[in-house]
């Protein structure tokens, strides 16, 4: 498994959930305000200015004189109207507030609004370092504007708490955000999942479909030819020749059409295990009959098989032994024709199953057929699938073997 099939593992996904950004994170505001934009700022706002008419009232009963008071009310409006702004500037418009609301407290509440959408669009580091900044300047306003009901300690404990609810607040709303777009990622990332897995699925049978059209009408369609090329050149051949090869051509085309069904049939198939078909599946017990039709096509083939029950073969094990010997003959007759192949099959349980095929070399030359040694690379595939080996390839006479070897559980 690598990181570029899997991009949800790549650093920047791996990283702490809190520095994790979110749509918004970067200050980018909608080109329009939706109703609830509208709702949520508008609370915002009313909530930044009572805190501050709160304010405005305990400089009041303090008998702040009148500029000051003034100039803490305009100041005071300015830091509420702002709230407006904290989507675009989050940061510097808490930076700035913080440091105004030491001096002037009217501006607490426009703080408080301004700490708690910072925590919601922002990773921790820069919601940590302005809560410190805003901690420290809450801290220090009550010494540098004193109220005259609550001693220092008191206010600087009081700005303290309300400090921390905001920005806590706001991070746990963070939080919950981010939940929401890790489960919507996860369930489109097990769609996508299973998209692919569907994919794969698809192909990997249709592989299996094309494998097995191969292997089972190569082997129809060079009887075919065999017959018909002998017809061909052999136009004086006696009627009972040609009535022989027409009968072979015909149930060859007819056996190709019922397997070629078969197949197609497993495409119709509501589900994958469907072994209801026409005809039983070929096995290591139906071997004969292979080599039986071979030798009526005009073949010259001996069989040794050594296994004394070929029924008690699993059924996998023996249908794949069927279709190397298959295509090991359809071979043998493209690229050999009249050369006698010998078929050898043995083994038991635990041992595995081993089946040999092999022929001489041709008596003369052979024209190369279009699409040699697909088959060889199929059953190759096929071996490997049932879990065990196949080789290929020339004999020290100049003639071909193929040996598989397959497992045979005791």
């Amino acid at each position: 498994m690598t990181r570029t099939e899997y991009p949800w593992l790549l650093p920047s996904a791996m990283a702490d959930p809190l520095d994790q950004e979110l749509p918004g994170d970067r200050g980018r505001v909608r080109p329009r305000r939706t109703v609830r934009d509208w709702v949520v700022d508008i609370v915002a706002f009313l909530f930044a200015a009572g805190i501050g008419l709160l304010a405005v009232q305990a400089a009041e009963q303090a008998r702040t004189p009148e500029a000051v008071l003034l100039a803490d009310q305009l100041i005071g409006a300015a830091a509420c109207c702002a709230v407006w702004l904290r989507r675009r500037w989050p940061v510097a418009l808490a930076a700035v507030l913080a440091v105004v609301s030491m001096l002037v407290p009217i501006a607490g509440g426009a703080l408080l609004v301004s700490l708690f959408s910072l925590a919601v669009h922002r990773p921790f580091r820069p919601v940590a370092a302005l809560g410190a900044l805003a901690l420290v300047c809450g801290v220090a306003s009550p010494y540098l504007r004193p109220e005259p009901d609550l001693s220092p300690l008191a206010s600087a404990v009081a700005g303290v708490v309300l400090v921390l609810l905001a920005t806590g607040w706001g991070m746990l709303v963070r939080s919950r955000r981010q939940l929401v777009v890790a489960l919507r990622e996860r369930a489109h990332r097990a769609e996508t999942e299973a998209g692919l897995r569907a994919q794969q699925a698809q192909r990997l049978a249709r592989e299996a479909i094309a494998r097995e059209m191969h292997d089972v009408l190569a082997h129809r369609l060079t009887l075919l030819s065999v017959h018909a090329g002998a017809l061909e050149f052999r136009p004086d051949a006696p009627p009972a020749v040609v009535a022989r090869a027409a009968g072979v051509i015909r149930d060859s085309a007819h056996e190709a059409l019922q397997d070629l069904r078969e197949i197609i049939g497993v495409l119709r198939a509501p589900g994958e295990d469907r072994d209801e078909g026409e005809r039983p599946q070929p096995t290591l017990a139906t071997l004969g009959a292979l080599v039986e039709e071979d030798r009526r096509a005009g073949m010259r083939i001996t069989l040794d098989s050594a296994v004394p029950d070929p029924a008690t073969v699993p059924a996998a094990t023996g249908r794949t032994v069927y279709r190397i010997v298959q295509e090991a003959l359809t071979n043998a007759r493209k690229h050999a024709p009249g050369a006698e192949v010998t078929v050898t099959v043995g083994g038991g349980p635990g041992s595995g199953l081993t089946v040999e095929v092999r022929n001489p070399a041709p008596a003369g030359p052979v024209t190369d057929v279009p699409g040699s040694g697909q088959g060889l690379i199929g059953l190759t595939e096929r071996a490997t699938l049932a879990g065990g080996s196949l080789e290929h390839g020339k004999t020290p006479d100049g003639g071909f073997m193929v040996r598989s070897w397959l497992p045979w559980p005791s």
